[in-house]
């Protein structure tokens, strides 16, 4: 009678090594699709990035100095039985992105061209040229500061999902900015004593803007990626962000005589709702967590507290610049409100409270 030897545990860290989704498969399907089949967006982002716990055996062959691994799921408090259950909503990957920034870089530059040709910024309020000097030229810094914010929080990510979703993100905030700098060099060739100067100065000096440049530091000197990603969409843009471009700028343009800064502003609304639902699509799914759920909605209850304190604040230190127009066609008290009700349906929509911070 033969014995038969029992094979060992497997400990090759070679590639192909392991069993996983799709080892048996001619088309290369090596990890589970969100949908019936992989879309383009998966095949160039998932597992893009390694994590030696899939597939392969060994760990990171990299490492810092002191220790630290290449990527390290401690970079958050959050945590999740499977960061790459992560797809975003986009689904926006290098080439699409591209695509888009490009097409928004040329409507813009086309919208601009064409309203100086038809002489438009000089048919503008005087009084609205220079709430757009002071005002506009100083909400570009808080644009510039959340797009650094999330441009250094997407190194941290886990995975190429998450880090392609923040660093897009970043993208959007840092080209708007600069949409807002080109726009208001292209209105100073037009209008006899815009200065261009002001917006650093009353982002430095005017107490109105004090409150905001205070919730964008916060952000920017945290050190959990997901909290300054958490704190950019889901707090900051709602109660800050939207509430100038949206309930300000663009309700009070048209009335004074205006219709380019509103085309120019729109572009970070449409930017915005596309890095809002990558968000929610996140934080509701780590919400969801069948180990984790409720130690990360707890989480995301503090950094709520933590940073919609601040916009709130920010938010209430803007309200003189709703009486700075010549022509009022709309009021703060009713854009805020507004922004509260959008904090409440994102809170909702990932699922949690947002009660103790919007009735402070």
């Amino acid at each position: 009678m033969s014995v038969t030897e029992t094979p060992s545990p497997q400990k090759s860290g070679a590639a192909g090594s392991a069993t996983f989704a799709g080892s048996d498969s001619r088309k290369y399907n090596y990890f589970e699709p969100k949908g019936r089949k992989a879309s383009h967006y998966e095949d160039m982002t998932v597992d893009v990035q390694p994590d030696p716990e899939r597939y392969l055996l060994q760990d990171w062959i990299i490492s810092f100095a002191d220790g630290t691994p290449t990527y390290d799921k401690t970079w958050t408090a959050l945590k999740s039985s499977n960061w790459h259950q992560f797809r975003a909503v986009d689904q926006e990957w290098e080439r699409t992105h591209y695509q888009r920034q490009s097409t928004i870089v040329g409507m813009i530059s086309n919208l601009i061209e064409n309203g100086r040709r038809s002489g438009a910024p000089k048919r503008f309020d005087r009084a609205w040229v220079k709430v757009l000097s002071d005002h506009l030229g100083a909400y570009k810094h808080a644009e510039f500061g959340l797009g650094t914010a999330t441009m250094q929080a997407q190194r941290y990510g886990y995975t190429q999902m998450i880090n392609n979703a923040i660093l897009t993100n970043s993208s959007y905030k840092l080209r708007f900015s600069q949409d807002l700098t080109l726009y208001l060099g292209e209105l100073a060739l037009d209008i006899e004593g815009i200065d261009l100067d002001a917006g650093k100065q009353h982002w430095l000096e005017d107490p109105i803007w004090q409150g905001t440049r205070h919730a964008t530091e916060a952000v920017m000197g945290a050190t959990d990626y997901l909290e300054q990603y958490f704190a950019t969409n889901i707090v900051f843009e709602p109660l800050v962000g939207e509430l100038f471009r949206s309930g300000f700028v663009m309700q009070m343009a048209a009335a004074q005589n205006d219709f380019m800064t509103p085309a120019v502003v729109a572009a970070a609304e449409g930017d915005y709702e596309r890095n809002l639902a990558n968000a929610v699509e996140l934080f509701h799914i780590l919400v969801l967590d069948p180990d984790h759920g409720d130690s990360n909605r707890a989480i995301l209850v503090q950094w709520m507290h933590k940073h919609g304190s601040l916009a709130l604040d920010a938010a209430h230190h803007l309200q003189p610049i709703w009486s700075q127009p010549r022509v009022k066609v709309a009021q703060f008290a009713d854009a805020l409100d507004l922004a509260k009700n959008r904090v409440r349906a994102i809170a909702a929509e990932i699922g949690f409270d947002v009660r103790a911070t919007l009735d402070q």
